[in-house]
């Protein structure tokens, strides 16, 4: 099985925001912080053998949370190419596999991938997320694997790879993921919503 001890976390955090229109989604405020930086606090507690964030001229500072910032220089060539460098840095580490996580995805537990890691078995692990309708990142990939996601175009990541591995399904608002400030602001309206029935609750 798979341990976070000789996996390596990469977060990926170099997309162009194209959807959000104005801005950097990954630097918005949430709850306080910025977006990003929500599954990086979420995480933190894991042992990774190594933190990877893949990223593109990110005002956000990650190596102060102790990720090692890889650049990718052409964020349009799409996804695959994060995935590339972010797995070509994991495997320089030693890691026998990689935890492939969205920094546009706040509500990620550490939980969760610790499910993840329980239905891991070997280096050919496929273990992907699902809201019990598609699966999705977080995605543990062993490195059986490495040479395909290395080899990887275009702006499908790692999807074709994690459609024929096994799924571990958990509540869809934790694997919600912001593409639009739309998002972004549904998002916020739910937990100002959540915060005020507690409120409520407390002063009955």
């Amino acid at each position: 099985m798979l341990k976070p001890e000789n996996t390596a976390l990469v977060l990926l955090a170099a997309g162009k925001s194209e959807r959000f229109v104005d801005g950097d989604k990954l630097t918005e405020e949430y709850l306080g912080h910025p977006l990003a930086f929500h599954v990086v606090t979420a995480l933190e507690k894991m042992p990774f053998l190594k933190r990877i964030a893949v990223v593109s001229q990110t005002a956000l500072d990650f190596a102060a949370c102790g990720f090692e910032q890889v650049e990718n220089p052409d964020p349009s060539r799409g996804q695959a190419w994060s995935v590339r460098y972010g797995v070509q840095a994991a495997e320089a580490a030693g890691a026998e596999g990689v935890l492939i996580a969205l920094a546009d995805m706040p509500r990620v537990t550490a939980a969760h991938c610790y499910r993840l890691f329980d239905a891991s078995d070997h280096g050919g692990t496929v273990v992907a997320s699902s809201d019990g309708v598609q699966p999705m990142p977080p995605a543990l990939i062993g490195r059986d694997h490495f040479a395909e996601l290395c080899s990887l175009k275009g702006d499908s990541g790692a999807r074709a790879l994690i459609l024929r591995g096994h799924h571990v399904i958990t509540r869809p608002e934790e694997l919600v993921d912001i593409d639009t400030r739309e998002d972004l602001d549904a998002l916020r309206a739910r937990e100002t919503a959540l915060a005020t029935r507690a409120a409520a609750r407390r002063s009955d």
